[in-house]
């Protein structure tokens, strides 16, 4: 991993994708890096365009704002459109495949992850995707440790949602291991 490494996770409200960047941010932290995480979200919060920016260094962060994203997640259609042009040429870009439909050309690498179709068959409900895309994250990148994972999902949900959280997350990094990948 590069000494500093920005992250954004793009959807829509509703998606998760602000609680996904505290679990990661927090996941960070407790691998022994420096984090800042940042989020932003339309007026109607639920629906409307929303992400969530983290950036992970060894080293102090002397600006916490993602400038170019070497890592984009997209969890909807809009969130690629919208985003793709700040992913960093040579970045990686996990896209939700059950949500994202036409994907663009890039140089760089993509994962084609179908995170809200395997929550909704597997979980039951499609909330859990965004967990799934943190799985098929750390499962590609190593970004942060899996016991950092665990404790900052545990220090995130009450303790009836932990085990189905940390289910969707495994299913993400299976997923990973199976993922379409392509280069432009």
């Amino acid at each position: 991993m590069p000494d500093e490494i920005e992250i954004r996770i793009s959807g829509l409200g509703g998606q998760g994708v602000v609680l996904a960047g505290r679990i990661l941010g927090k996941a960070a932290v407790y691998s022994g890096k420096n984090a800042v995480q940042t989020q932003s979200y339309g007026a109607e919060a639920r629906g409307s365009a929303a992400k969530s920016e983290v950036i992970i260094s060894d080293d102090k962060i002397g600006f916490p704002i993602v400038r170019k994203c070497d890592i984009l997640i997209a969890m909807s259609q809009e969130a690629v459109e919208k985003n793709v042009k700040d992913l960093e040429e040579g970045g990686l870009l996990l896209i939700d495949s059950t949500t994202v439909k036409t994907v663009p050309k890039i140089k760089g690498r993509i994962f084609k992850i179908p995170a809200t179709e395997t929550s909704k068959k597997v979980l039951g409900e499609k909330l859990y995707a965004n967990m799934i895309m943190l799985g098929a994250l750390i499962k590609i990148t190593g970004i942060v440790n899996e016991k950092s994972i665990e404790k900052a999902t545990r220090n995130t949900f009450p303790e009836k949602f932990v085990a189905i959280n940390m289910k969707a997350y495994e299913k993400g990094k299976g997923l990973a291991g199976n993922e379409k990948v392509s280069s432009s």
